[in-house]
């Protein structure tokens, strides 16, 4: 199966979320380097309704974060691609903006999921979806998996 069908522009994702019929849910991140923590948060986030779309921060939004200057270390193209390999993912699409709000606002999921390492109020996006009757879900993280954490055990390594 080519998955690469799975990225889409925002007017793609928007056809696409007007065709889905059950419940869609949203979340979104940087995905630099997968680990096992991202893949928890997709397949939990996934379990929340009927397909999961995916917001990627676009490298310049990435820089922007201020996450480190070489970040991020893979390019947004194949970050999306592979994050459109997972089963668990439906719809994979790239965002510019510092936070994905307009992307939100214009896909209207029912669902919003964000890690628990941000608090209710942190999550962009939550009183939004909410008004509509939407609902934001905190997913809790896998221990040790982070990867900010990947990038400094790689640069302490001789």
């Amino acid at each position: 199966m080519n998955t690469d069908r799975k990225v889409r522009t925002l007017a793609e994702a928007q056809a696409w979320r007007r065709a889905e019929m059950g419940n869609v849910v949203f979340t979104n991140g940087v995905f630099d380097i997968l680990h096992p923590g991202h893949l928890a948060l997709l397949e939990a986030a996934r379990t929340e309704g009927g397909s999961l779309v995916v917001g990627v921060n676009s490298d310049a939004s990435v820089r922007r974060l201020g996450k480190s200057p070489d970040r991020p270390i893979v390019p947004e193209q194949a970050r999306a691609r592979l994050l459109a390999g997972f089963a668990a993912v439906d719809c994979v699409v790239l965002f510019d903006e510092d936070t994905p709000l307009e992307l939100i606002r214009a896909l209207e999921p029912d669902v919003l999921v964000k890690g628990a390492d941000y608090t209710r109020e942190q999550i962009v996006g939550a009183d939004f979806v909410e008004v509509y009757g939407g609902r934001v879900v905190r997913v809790e993280l896998v221990p040790d998996h982070s990867t900010t954490r990947l990038v400094e055990r790689l640069r302490a390594s001789p």
